[in-house]
């Protein structure tokens, strides 16, 4: 449904997309990430039509974006960062304008109270925008978007604003969307990313870094199999019988919870799942919880954001203080990651705040 071709895009001497290429099949919900200014906006953009590459392609279900415009955008609905809005207008004014301005073909009235359903703002139809909660923005911006049933929804930070239920609403939403819909969702929640995309993208510095789904990812940048294992009993005695299975590489308390009962974070070379359950059975040491302790997509994320940043740090020595900063500092805020390096251009801060049009 988007097949996009060695995207590349410069403002000036910088270098915002660097020979970007993925497809995005029908049906699918692919999740696109990447820090502050690493070109997710503007690709989303590019996409769009809202603005030019400068070089390589983008077609929409076959549609190129740049020879046949008016074709593609018929099968996009867009939800920017910024709904599209405007203030002075009621929620059923708006969306009247919208399909006017879209040419959509569809029974206005039928169409637009079916979206309106769907999106939940039937209640507030007569209300003026500027009155509404930022949550009820977001969702006249989402239903803007549904105008005209398109193929592909792309939807920047579709969350933003919503309170816990309505966020759990938003992402049911969007999982019934991509069933008959090419969805790219873009979101800095990487828990909505896990709940609701089958794959997913990580873009930094203009490049893509990694690409799978998060389960897959999850297992290739997991250095070895790693589980946590809750077990009543000995702690002596349950720590030295898991270590004496022989796949186990290391075993260690990772914390203790009620009397006689511990987590174990537990390292081996291969699955050890069974051998561990008829070990305990043989000590007679119920385990009462076992997971994997795979890496969690945030932890990939900074992983392979941080990965880039070490490597040209290398290569500029200069850098290294500011790099020595990020690293004691952890996680930091995405626009603290701007302020820390230095190289940044305009364009490159302020590219992921775009307000695009419809």
């Amino acid at each position: 449904m988007i097949e996009i071709q060695n995207l590349t895009k410069r403002f000036g001497n910088k270098v915002a997309l660097d020979n970007v290429s993925f497809t995005v099949n029908k049906g699918e919900i692919l999740g696109f990430l990447g820090p502050n200014g690493a070109g997710k906006s503007t690709t989303m953009n590019i996409i769009t039509g809202y603005i030019s590459s400068t070089e390589g392609t983008v077609k929409i279900d076959g549609h190129d974006i740049l020879l046949e415009p008016i074709e593609a955008k018929k099968k996009i609905g867009y939800l920017p960062e910024q709904p599209p809005l405007y203030m002075d207008m009621t929620v059923d004014e708006y969306l009247s304008f919208v399909y006017e301005i879209k040419g959509c073909k569809l029974d206005k009235a039928s169409h637009l109270d079916e979206i309106k359903e769907v999106v939940k703002i039937k209640d507030v139809e007569k209300r003026k925008i500027k009155n509404l909660s930022k949550g009820y923005k977001q969702r006249v911006g989402l239903a803007q978007a549904l105008i005209g049933n398109p193929d592909v929804l792309i939807l920047d930070e579709p969350t933003v604003g919503l309170d816990p239920k309505q966020i759990i609403e938003m992402r049911n939403l969007i999982k019934e969307l991509g069933k008959d819909r090419t969805v790219i969702l873009s979101s800095h929640i990487m828990q909505e990313i896990s709940a609701v995309c089958e794959r997913v993208i990580i873009i930094n510095k203009g490049k893509i870094v990694a690409s799978d789904t998060p389960e897959n990812l999850s297992r290739r940048f997991s250095e070895t199999n790693s589980v946590i294992a809750r077990i009543e009993g000995d702690s002596f005695q349950v720590l030295d019988t898991i270590n004496n299975i022989p796949e186990v590489t290391s075993a260690k308390i990772y914390s203790k919870k009620d009397d006689g009962v511990c987590d174990y974070l537990i390292e081996s070379n291969t699955d050890i799942r069974r051998a561990l359950f008829f070990e305990m059975a043989k000590i007679n040491c119920p385990i009462i919880m076992l997971r994997s302790n795979e890496l969690s997509l945030e932890e990939i994320f900074l992983t392979v954001t941080n990965d880039n940043a070490a490597a040209e740090q290398a290569q500029n020595p200069e850098g290294q203080a500011e790099g020595q900063a990020e690293e004691l500092s952890g996680e930091l805020e995405e626009g603290q990651k701007e302020q820390v390096n230095p190289g940044l251009s305009n364009n490159e801060k302020g590219e992921d705040n775009d307000e695009s049009g419809i």
